[in-house]
């Protein structure tokens, strides 16, 4: 249904007119750099425009009384000492007589992209805004914030379209405390913020910015606060954040709608966060929010105030929303101790309101007093992972800024190579192509090892997929759906991850579902992870060969993604991700379809789906559009995992997290 981008011109006009140094960074240049960059890299183009309009008296008064309206509608005709006078009634605030202007279009633009989302218009957006909005409360411009604008977004979803749970994820570097306040009470809004803590010593510090503020009254447990202790956050941090405490969450709680106060003061080189994360990483982060609510994704800008590091990390979020791949991550992927120990911490604070956590081990853990260095001296290193810095100017970001990682979407998204015809009237343009003599030669010859590959059937289907596979790794199609016969299953997988690696391939990930084994000749060599999901017990039989029992419940399968699969993938690091549903793989087709879409965010797309002949043209379809970049259809709220299901997952966490880091969610502690 494609993206909306909203904006408009006259959100420029605002600014601060006395040159408060804590106030001139929030500028018009912001808006502008970001704009500017979404049409030189040809992303504006292929949104749908939407100029924004004004919010209401009535709209704005969905969360702010009408005193505060009225202030700030009388900014209008305020000279320039009045004004001033008025904002140091305020924190961090400058007024403009353009402001209530500027913050009407902020606000209106929002329930512009939300409503286009709701009635289908879109399937998701960002709206382009400034002044940003989450500090703001009820009575109270803060924090460069006068209307909060995605609290105005959820109010009006529910109130115009009778929505009933809606997921706010704040990724900004500062807590969100407008947001909080206004919906701690509330149980149909679960509000997500990772934000700058320093155990209260960053700003607004607030003692109910930390992991134990969790909402109040009926809304206990839909306030996940994860406060950052030290700055240097980066990548493997962030993702193991969305990883281990959000998604679980998030699929438990089941949003019919997803916003996104998208500040990107949590990217490198940003002055106000001082983090690691390269806008790559908010590619992943997007990525991750649209396999929920159907991909109903609607994000709003917040801060962000490093002009480069936000004009990319911007671009980076409409690409993926636009359902282009996302771009490898670069680094180590290994969090920190302190972030570590700030997951954990927010962990046990929910437990007590999640069944998808009260079965694993969430006691919390006594913060390690490495972690307090006084002085602001960095800490020492801790054994298990890096620390991240306790005190650094924002690092220069030219190195990672200059050469950005955007990949260009290939002409063609998915191919599929499936033999039944009806099958491919379900699925988008295709490409199959007749093999030529040569690559009949090289079929053969790659099936003679295997008796099971030399019927003609079988034969043929092999040589579509490595025609398929061939393509992929040449850059000329994003993804593939492959078929082949039951018999010569694990004979087909095998040949596909040997023409993997010896045609470029350096790391290759290979989730078998069923009863498939890790080919016998295959090496060990460190360059395949191979992850069976259907085996018969939970096994680590290496670090790079995994084998658990198909989860009988949803949660339990969930948790199998979210706890071992993912983490193991980021891990890794792929370049090609095969999933085979071999014989008996059990699995039904919205499931199926949720771990190809999740996994889509590995190897820059690069997944190649190898399905038995007899495979219903439903699933076909299904795992077709995902791999499109479309959302997975919900799996509806999650059940509670089996005991067996819990057992086998920390069974293989506990076996895998010396090698595998990205498995852990709580720090080593230091004797």
């Amino acid at each position: 249904m494609g993206t909306a981008l909203v904006y408009h011109e006259d959100m420029t006009a605002t600014r601060d007119l006395w040159t408060e140094l804590f106030c001139e960074i929030e500028r018009p240049e912001r808006l502008t750099a970001a704009l500017d960059r979404l049409r030189q890299r040809g992303l504006e183009q292929r949104c749908l425009r939407l100029s924004a309009r004004e919010a209401s008296k009535a709209e704005l008064g969905l969360v702010h009384s009408p005193e505060y309206v009225s202030l700030v509608r009388k900014t209008q005709v305020l000279g320039e000492e009045e004004l001033q006078a008025l904002s140091g009634q305020f924190d961090a605030i400058y007024f403009h007589p353009s402001t209530f202007h500027c913050a009407r279009l902020a606000a209106g633009a929002g329930l512009q992209l939300v409503d286009a989302v709701l009635t289908g218009a879109v399937q998701n957006g960002l709206a382009l805004v400034r002044p940003p909005g989450h500090h703001s409360q009820r009575a109270a411009a803060n924090g460069f914030c006068v209307f909060n604008n995605v609290a105005i977004a959820a109010a009006h979803a529910k109130q115009k379209h009778g929505l009933h749970r809606i997921l706010i994820v704040d990724w900004d570097v500062h807590h969100g405390q407008g947001i909080q306040y206004l919906f701690e009470d509330d149980p149909s809004v679960l509000y997500f913020s990772w934000h700058r803590y320093e155990h209260g010593r960053f700003w607004p510090f607030l003692r109910e910015s930390d992991a134990d503020a969790v909402g109040r009254g009926q809304g206990l447990g839909f306030t996940v606060n994860l406060p950052w202790n030290q700055v240097g956050m980066g990548n493997a941090d962030y993702v193991a954040a969305f990883l281990h405490l959000l998604l679980p969450l998030a699929f438990e709680f089941d949003p019919e709608l997803v916003l996104v106060s998208a500040g990107f003061d949590s990217a490198i080189g940003d002055p106000e966060g001082q983090m690691q994360a390269t806008p790559e990483c908010f590619a992943h982060l997007t990525h991750l929010l649209q396999v929920l609510a159907g991909g109903r994704v609607c994000a709003m800008l917040e801060g962000g105030y490093h002009l480069e590091s936000l004009a990319e990390s911007v671009c980076m979020t409409v690409q993926t929303l636009l359902g282009d791949p996302a771009p490898p991550l670069s680094g180590l992927m290994v969090p920190c101790q302190s972030a570590l120990e700030s997951i954990q911490s927010a962990r046990a604070a929910q437990a007590p309101y999640w069944k998808s956590l009260q079965l694993q081990d969430v006691t919390p853990v006594p913060t390690s007093p490495s972690t307090h260095s006084p002085e602001g001296r960095p800490p020492p290193l801790l054994p298990g992972g890096p620390m991240c810095k306790a005190a650094a100017p924002a690092p220069a970001p030219s190195s990672l800024l200059d050469q950005p990682c955007l990949c260009p979407a290939p002409s063609v998204r998915t191919t599929v190579a499936l033999t039944a015809p009806d099958i491919t009237l379900v699925l988008p343009p295709d490409v199959i192509q007749q093999e030529g003599s040569a690559l009949r030669e090289e079929t053969e010859a790659w099936a003679r090892p295997h008796e099971s590959l030399a019927r003609e059937e079988a034969l043929t289907a092999l040589g579509k997929l490595l025609y398929l596979l061939d393509g992929m790794l040449d850059g000329q199609v994003n993804s593939g759906i492959a078929a082949t016969p039951a018999s010569a299953a694990a004979a087909t997988l095998d040949v596909a991850i040997q023409r993997g690696l010896s045609h470029g391939a350096q790391r290759l990930l290979c989730v078998a579902l069923g009863q498939l084994d890790r080919p016998p000749d295959l090496a060990h060599d460190g360059r395949t992870l191979w992850l069976n999901i259907g085996g018969k017990e939970a096994a680590a039989l290496s670090m790079f060969h995994v084998s658990t029992p198909l989860p009988v419940m949803t949660g339990g399968f969930l948790s199998c993604i979210l706890g071992l699969v993912l983490p193991l993938a980021y891990g890794f690091q792929p370049d090609l991700v095969l999933v085979a549903l071999g014989p008996g793989h059990g699995l039904q087709g919205p499931h199926a379809a949720l771990l190809a879409a999740m996994l889509r965010g590995l190897a820059g797309g690069r997944v190649l789906a190898l399905l038995e002949e007899d495979s219903t043209p439903q699933l076909a379809g299904i795992l077709a559009r995902v791999l499109r970049g479309e959302a997975p259809p919900s799996l509806g709220p999650s059940s509670v995992a089996s005991p067996e299901d819990v057992q086998a997952l920390m069974y293989l966490r506990g076996q895998l997290e010396p090698q595998w880091k990205m498995l852990q969610c709580r720090p080593h502690l230091v004797a």
